[in-house]
């Protein structure tokens, strides 16, 4: 029984450091960028995250633990993409100007 204590604290842990991360993100972006990329406000997400964050750490209950967990992906795999494409790949910084064609070292010229 107790490698199935050891299993569902470490599940606790994931989820809990999921939460963090994904609240952390969230308050990096700009609120304009929610904005233009069509999502709720940050105002929401920042609630939302935070309360499933209060949520692993104060009431150890899986079923309002899973509804953060689920809140947390949806930000990870529905919101952050859509918030680093419109913020240009940054949380909130706008970097350097450049075409769809510049590597990593600058412009790509086709071996020109």
């Amino acid at each position: 029984m107790s490698g199935f204590a050891g299993f569902m604290w470490l599940l606790y842990l994931a989820m809990l450091v999921l939460a963090v991360v994904a609240l952390l993100m969230a308050a990096l972006f700009r609120d304009d960028a929610y904005r233009a990329a069509d999502k709720q406000n940050k105002g929401f997400w920042l609630i939302i995250l935070g309360i499933a964050v209060a949520v692993n750490l104060l009431i150890p209950m899986l079923f309002l633990q899973l509804a953060g967990l689920v809140a947390s992906i949806v930000f990870f795999v529905d919101v952050r993409p859509a918030l680093k494409q419109v913020s240009g790949g940054g949380f909130g910084r706008r970097r350097g100007g450049g075409s769809s064609s510049d590597g990593p070292y600058g412009p790509w010229n086709g071996g020109r």
